[in-house]
C-alpha cells in the first residue's frame, strides 16, 4: 500500500506520525511541504478528502494567520486556499493520504484509520 505524509519535520507530531507510518508495510512518500509547498489543486484535494474547509485547516496561532487578518476572511474559501498556498506554515501538520482518504496525525494514531 502506498500511503504519502505531508510532513514538517520540526514538528513532533508530525515526527511521530511519521515513525508509527514506518513501522507499517508501506511505500511512503514523504513531503516536507514547507520545502514543497502544495499548489492550489493539490490543497483542494487534500480539503476535499478531509471533509474539511480551510478553516478547519488552518494553524490559526502562527502569526501570519494574524497578520493576515485570515480570521476576517472566514467565509471566502479562495482567500483561505490562497493564504496557505503562499504561507504553507499556516497548514496543520502532518497529513496522511493513503487509499483515496486523509487524515491528520493529531494524534499520530489517527492517520491508521486511513491505512
Amino acid at each position: 500500500m502506498k500511503a504519502t505524509i505531508y510532513h514538517n519535520p520540526r514538528c513532533s507530531k508530525s515526527r511521530q506520525t511519521l515513525a508509527l507510518l514506518e513501522e507499517k508495510d508501506l511505500e511512503l512518500e514523504i513531503i516536507e511541504y514547507l520545502k514543497a509547498p502544495l499548489d492550489e489543486r493539490t490543497l483542494n484535494d487534500v480539503l476535499s478528502k478531509l471533509d474539511m474547509n480551510p478553516m478547519d485547516l488552518m494553524r490559526k496561532g502562527e502569526s501570519v494567520f494574524k497578520e493576515l487578518k485570515l480570521a476576517d476572511k472566514a467565509d471566502d474559501t479562495q482567500a483561505l486556499v490562497n493564504a496557505m498556498v503562499e504561507n504553507p506554515i499556516l497548514i496543520e501538520r502532518p497529513i496522511v493520504l493513503a487509499n483515496d482518504k486523509a487524515s491528520i496525525g493529531r494524534p499520530p494514531e489517527s492517520v491508521l484509520e486511513i491505512l
